[in-house]
């Protein structure tokens, strides 16, 4: 049996145990991510010639040289009759190592999701700067291609996207895409994104806002009309605007303030944790900016914004993530250990466990 057809023996196991992830890496059996842990499967051990082969079977002469010359290479996949896939190769001890997530074909919808009502209207808005942040397997993902799905059911709006790579492949319902991989149809997120404006769109996705110069045109984009969403790797709205603030420098930090005042409409930050009994559930902390928010960013004040989120909770919207977990155990969706260990705030979250 030929290598290539191992690997697509691999990607299906992942569909077949409805995991989420599989790793190929040297000196161990192959692994997938079932509910958030990763479990080995009954097979032999992998050495790096046998990765190398079923690797490079699923690569365009292209993309072997790239990854040859940088050592990484980011793409996405379909395997026919079983799914798509995001890879990443890597190299570790001079050896290629392989990351599979598995992309579901069906674009959930928010409903799906059991998203909040503060959603649908999120999605309405004519333009600002919605993140939605949290550690990489959270589902973020997810989440920004079910919002753009509900825009797509319900707006006639010109959405692109720029991704590294593209993940969620949206049909033109009511909306029309420009789906733009970052490598191939780009030359980067801060590229895309300058001539995006030349494109006439109506809402822009970008797969990761990781840099000063993509930051500054995205936070233009949401000033000059347009629906932007992003994505960062943090878990918490405070620590989100922190981060944006502090990729500039100090003499540049007033200027982003104001601009983050004015744009920014929303951060949700999202966990996934394993559930009681099997599956996972996403925690959303939803922090959306309001008069007295706006007033805490631009005065730089952020570390008041989380006592902001607890005010009048029914009319803005807004949650903490604290308040998601409590939920969540009052449920018995999740036990105390997982709440605690996925908590951005364990100690407030013990003070309330124990007062329970």
């Amino acid at each position: 049996m030929s290598q290539a057809l191992d690997i697509h023996k691999l990607l299906k196991s992942v569909v077949a145990y409805k995991s989420s992830d599989l790793h190929l890496v040297s000196r161990s059996e192959p692994q997938i991510r079932i509910d958030g842990r990763l479990v080995a499967l009954n097979l032999p051990v992998l050495d790096g010639k046998q990765i190398e082969e079923m690797a490079y079977s699923l690569l365009t002469e292209k993309q072997k040289k790239a990854f040859e010359e940088h050592n990484e290479l980011d793409f996405s996949i379909v395997i026919p009759d079983v799914g798509r896939f995001r890879a990443n190769y890597y190299k570790t001890m001079d050896e290629i190592a392989c990351a599979f997530r598995i992309i579901p074909v069906i674009i959930p919808s928010l409903d799906d999701l059991n998203a909040k009502k503060i959603f649908k209207e999120l999605i309405k808005r004519e333009k600002g700067l919605i993140l939605v942040t949290g550690p990489t397997g959270s589902g973020k993902s997810t989440t920004l291609a079910a919002m753009l799905n509900e825009v797509n059911l319900n707006e006639a709006r010109h959405i692109i996207t720029v991704e590294d790579p593209v993940e969620f492949v949206h049909s033109n319902k009511k909306s029309l895409f420009s789906q733009r991989n970052v490598g191939t149809d780009t030359a980067s997120f801060a590229a895309a994104l300058k001539f995006a404006l030349r494109q006439d769109p109506d809402v822009i996705l970008i797969g990761e806002m990781r840099d000063r110069e993509t930051i500054t045109a995205a936070l233009t984009a949401a000033e000059t009309g347009h629906l932007v969403f992003g994505t960062l790797h943090t878990n918490s709205a405070p620590s989100t605007i922190n981060r944006i603030i502090d990729v500039f420098s100090g003499d540049e930090q007033p200027q982003v303030r104001a601009q983050l005042s004015t744009s920014l409409v929303a951060v949700i930050s999202q966990a996934l944790l394993p559930k009681i009994g099997g599956g996972r559930i996403a925690a959303q902390e939803v922090m959306i900016t309001n008069p007295a928010i706006s007033n805490l960013i631009r005065e730089d004040k952020v570390h008041q914004i989380y006592s902001q989120m607890q005010l009048n909770q029914t009319s803005t919207g807004m949650t903490t993530q604290t308040q998601e977990l409590v939920e969540f155990l009052r449920k018995k969706l999740v036990s105390k250990d997982t709440a605690i260990q996925y908590s951005n705030k364990p100690d407030e979250l013990i003070r309330i466990i124990e007062s329970m």
